[in-house]
């Protein structure tokens, strides 16, 4: 699946805080992001990889019950307003050089190849640091 102009892809500290009751400024900037973006007024995409890394990071951070971090995770990949991506061997072959390229963590590269793969150039994320190393994405951080 390609993506059109215009689709933002959410990083998975965005979603994350969207749904963190210890930080409630963070919170709400985000929940407000992810409202937008389940209303359709914010053309977002997740990969595999961000659902993936979202239940782990619930679960295993944020202590949520694994049934309820399941209906979260799910009501964003069924939803028609979040497009969905996935990665193949060839991303992560092309993550594996990005990321030694470009001095950065291989998840983030991983993410990074898989806009480039699918024509996304804007990403919401906390990680400004790591995805301005990639100088064809757009960062944009939420709390700046």
């Amino acid at each position: 699946m390609s993506c059109t102009k215009g689709e933002v892809f959410f990083d998975t500290n965005i979603l994350c805080y969207a749904y963190d009751l210890g930080e409630p400024a963070k919170r709400k900037v985000c929940r407000d992001l992810v409202e937008k973006a389940f209303s359709g007024s914010i053309r977002a995409v997740v990969s595999n990889q961000v659902l993936v890394e979202l239940h782990n990071d619930f679960t295993r951070k944020l202590g949520v019950p694994a049934a309820e971090a399941a209906v979260i995770v799910r009501s964003i990949s069924i939803s028609e307003n979040w497009s969905k991506v996935n990665y193949t061997h060839n991303t992560v072959n092309n993550a594996l050089r990005s990321s030694l390229l470009n001095y950065a963590p291989f998840s983030d590269a991983l993410i990074a190849e898989t806009m480039r793969e699918h024509g996304i150039s804007e990403i919401i994320t906390e990680d400004e640091k790591h995805f301005k190393r990639f100088s064809d994405i757009v960062v944009r951080q939420p709390f700046a």
